[in-house]
C-alpha cells in the first residue's frame, strides 16, 4: 500500500506510520526533543548520510512536526525548531523507549532522566477516562459511519 493510501486511511495508527514509521524520522525527532536544531548537529548524533537527512527534515518540516527558522544571513543558515505537533510526539517516543528497555535492554542503555528531579522516567500510558494503564484491558476497533 502506498503512503498516499495510508493518508486516507481511518485507522489513525496507519496514518501515522505512512510517515513516522521509519527509524531516522524517530530518531530525528528523539534529537529534537533533546534540544538539538541545527543539520550538522543531527548529522553527528545519528550518523545519516547528508542526503538522507536533507530528505528526513523535509519531510519532517512538510508534515509540521519541525519547522525551518533562519539564524544566520551569511551564511545563509537555518534551523529546525520543533513545532507543537513535534513536541506532543515526545510521549510516543518515550513509551517506545520504555518498550525497548523492557523487551530489548540487553547490554547497557541511555537512560531517560527527569531534568528536573534527575530521576529515571518510568513511563506508562494511561487512559485518561478510566485511569486503566493501557494495555491492562482489551481494547475494541470502531470503525466511522
Amino acid at each position: 500500500m502506498s503512503t498516499n493510501s495510508y493518508s486516507e486511511n481511518i485507522c489513525p495508527i496507519a496514518r501515522s506510520v505512512a510517515f513516522l514509521g521509519d527509524a531516522w524520522t524517530m530518531l530525528i525527532l528523539r534529537d529534537a526533543n533533546s534540544g538539538m536544531t541545527r543539520f550538522d548537529q543531527f548529522r553527528k548524533s545519528l550518523g545519516i548520510a547528508p542526503t538522507m537527512l536533507t530528505k528526513r527534515l523535509a519531510m519532517l518540516t512538510e508534515e509540521n512536526l519541525l519547522e525551518k527558522r533562519q539564524y544566520s544571513e551569511r551564511p545563509l543558515r537555518e534551523e529546525y525548531i520543533l513545532t507543537e505537533a513535534g513536541r506532543d510526539f515526545l510521549p510516543v517516543l518515550i513509551m517506545i523507549g520504555a518498550w525497548g528497555k523492557k523487551h530489548r535492554g540487553e547490554g547497557k542503555l541511555l537512560r531517560l532522566l527527569d531534568a528536573e528531579t534527575g530521576n529515571d522516567i518510568n513511563a506508562i500510558a494511561i487512559d485518561t477516562v478510566t485511569g486503566a494503564e493501557i494495555g491492562t484491558r482489551a481494547i475494541q476497533m470502531a470503525i466511522p459511519e
